[in-house]
């Protein structure tokens, strides 16, 4: 074996015995919590990921790029979704763009947008007139978009997101439920590393309880 190879096989060795030793030590009700009311999955097969999320807030769009770079290599049996925490009335815009973006099947295509139209750029997209006036830069048909925002089906959806909000018993965003009954978020865990090396814990943690 040459000193390249061995090299490499030290450090794999080290890295697996240091993120074994900090999962280890991921203690429940410091880096995690269970919810008082545990709540169903969409699909009981697989374990089940949500985001609850708001898009004006600073430590999600902190998190953003480390969960979007975890989800291109999410695990076989992993069913990851979004929702949009509605606290108040003035979060409700950011959950209607985000099913009306869905309906149109533009997030993928605009969700990094919006995070950085409005941290990096300052814009406030929670009026109205200025999320149509941008949604219309970025390419997209105006009165589409206004068309699918103001839908009764989007609006619905977004009352639902509220209602989950509470359901889910969401104290603040970022969070990150697993499979109903776990809950971690930038204030439990720390960085988004933490909070991402958490979520992996817990998926192991499920793992071994279905075993």
């Amino acid at each position: 074996m040459n000193v390249q190879k061995t090299i490499y096989l030290l450090l794999s060795t080290l890295l697996f015995c240091l993120t074994t030793i900090a999962q280890a030590q991921m203690t429940e009700g410091k880096d995690y919590t269970r919810l008082i009311t545990p709540q169903p999955t969409e699909n009981g097969e697989k374990i089940e990921v949500i985001e609850f999320f708001w898009y004006g807030c600073p430590h999600c769009n902190d998190l953003h790029p480390y969960l979007k770079s975890w989800l291109e290599n999410k695990p076989d049996d992993v069913n990851f979704r979004y929702i949009p925490a509605v606290f108040r009335a003035n979060w409700m815009p950011a959950a209607k763009t985000f099913y009306a973006m869905e309906s149109l099947g533009l997030t993928k295509q605009l969700n990094d947008k919006l995070y950085q139209a409005i941290h990096r750029d300052k814009i406030d997209l929670s009026k109205e007139p200025t999320l149509f006036a941008w949604i219309e830069k970025q390419g997209i048909e105006r009165s589409k978009f206004v068309n699918a925002y103001n839908s009764f089906t989007v609006q619905n959806q977004a009352n639902r997101a509220a209602q989950l909000t509470k359901q889910y018993q969401i104290t603040g965003v970022p969070a990150l439920v697993v499979n109903g009954v776990y809950l971690t978020s930038g204030k439990l865990s720390g960085t988004p590393q933490d909070t991402i090396a958490v979520l992996n814990h817990l998926l192991n943690k499920v793992r071994q309880e279905r075993k």
